[in-house]
């Protein structure tokens, strides 16, 4: 039988099944303390601080009893590209060659469908592949304490729950940490091209990414929820820890489910939000909510372990969230905040220097309208947007508190 669990028990220190199996606080602290050291210098992909992070990982999964299923033999899946100059990522066939790798460990309990469960381990590194979001990053450790030593650490936490659980699972498990995510999901388009496992076997996919601020609302983002007919009514049951979930129907996004869900395998996604830190060097590990981070691994243990009782998942596509994306040439200097579900774009942090600094908007206050167009999305923030060019001056609308300001700004 599945463990189950209770939600009163759910909210001690750790997750714990009927034999005693626990998610630990303190082993999730442990990774992303090491993680997202200073002596890793952010783990940029290729760089001598990555790969001590990927032989972290290997010796987790060895200790767990995980079987290595990268090439050779080993936990390795190695791949190489060549580094775009372009801050959002890519190929660039005149630059150098990267080498980098993937780490995959196999849970085999004789099944003949496998749970992917999968998180990326790079970072940004000291700040020098221009997609940092500090004034002057270059040098700087970039620690990623949240994006995404809090999704690797959830990755050998499961690892470590269902293999040392004492329960035989109706499924196989892959482990599997990526590199390249931050360059345009590299490490993970390389395994779903060429896998180590038959994918045709894989019933779903999860994805942690950032997932060590759940904040006091308890905001969590779960995507991918269109992409198998269970998983909506199944997650609305599961969530005893009276978490704040925002669904969203997309199998298409900024992580590495993609990659999966481009290969017809149902995938979830897991996501407590960008915050003011995202992309700088200050997402540090004690800024992470550990008790946060164990009480969403719960209910992802949860999901697991009913879906596991269940026939093979049906793949369904969704409309993508990136579809008609409109273009913008300029930025107004907000962080976005992806878990509200209100009317307008909560507004969850402010850079400074940037338009939306210079006009007066706070962190917290709601963009409600930009020059003519009424917000009520973050699609129609985006279209908005699309709209300017560098030097234009328009007006922005916000709520604050019980009030409505209208700011000149200038991008």
């Amino acid at each position: 039988m599945k463990i189950r669990l209770i939600s009163s028990v759910v909210v001690l220190l750790w997750v714990t099944g009927i034999n005693g199996q626990e998610i630990s606080e303190k082993s999730l602290f442990k990774t992303v303390s090491y993680l997202a050291s200073d002596k890793l210098e952010g783990r940029g992909t290729g760089t001598e601080g990555e790969k001590k992070a990927a032989k972290f990982i290997a010796r987790e999964f060895k200790k767990i009893g995980l079987v290595p299923r990268g090439d050779g033999g080993t936990y390795y899946h190695h791949f190489t590209f060549k580094k775009s100059s372009d801050p959002h990522g890519g190929v660039d066939e005149n630059a150098p060659q990267i080498s980098s790798q993937n780490v995959a460990g196999f849970l085999d309990n004789g099944a003949d469908r496998t749970i992917i469960i999968g998180a990326h381990y790079d970072h940004l590194g000291l700040g020098y592949d221009r997609n940092s979001l500090d004034a002057n990053p270059e040098g700087k450790i970039h620690n990623g304490a949240d994006d995404n030593s809090s999704g690797v650490s959830g990755v050998i936490e499961l690892a470590r729950y269902y293999a040392g659980n004492g329960v035989k699972e109706s499924s196989n498990f892959l482990f599997l940490c990526f590199s390249g995510e931050e360059l345009g999901l590299i490490g993970s388009k390389r395994y779903a091209d060429y896998p180590t496992i038959d994918l045709s076997k894989a019933n779903f996919m999860i994805n942690l990414d950032m997932i060590g601020r759940l904040n006091d609302e308890k905001r969590l983002v779960v995507g991918g929820v269109g992409t198998a007919p269970d998983f909506v009514p199944l997650l609305k049951s599961l969530n005893s820890d009276q978490l704040s979930v925002k669904l969203d129907s997309a199998g298409i996004g900024p992580s590495d489910h993609t990659s999966f869900y481009l290969k017809n395998i149902p995938v979830l996604f897991f996501f407590t939000g960008q915050h003011t830190d995202y992309h700088k060097p200050g997402d540090d590990t004690e800024k992470i909510n550990f008790k946060g981070l164990q009480s969403i691994l719960g209910y992802v243990v949860r999901t697991i372990n009913e879906l596991d009782k269940r026939p093979k998942l049906t793949f369904q596509t969704t409309k993508s969230n990136e579809d008609n994306t409109p273009r913008f040439k300029v930025t107004l200097g907000i962080m976005p905040d992806y878990t509200y579900d209100g009317e307008g774009v909560h507004v969850d942090g402010v850079t400074d220097g940037k338009p939306a600094h210079k006009a007066g908007v706070l962190k917290d206050d709601i963009i409600v309208g930009l020059g003519e167009f009424e917000v009520k999305t973050i699609r129609d923030y985006m279209k908005a947007l699309a709209a300017f060019k560098k030097g234009d001056t328009t007006k922005v609308k916000v709520k604050r508190g019980t009030e409505e300001k209208i700011m000149e700004v200038t991008f």
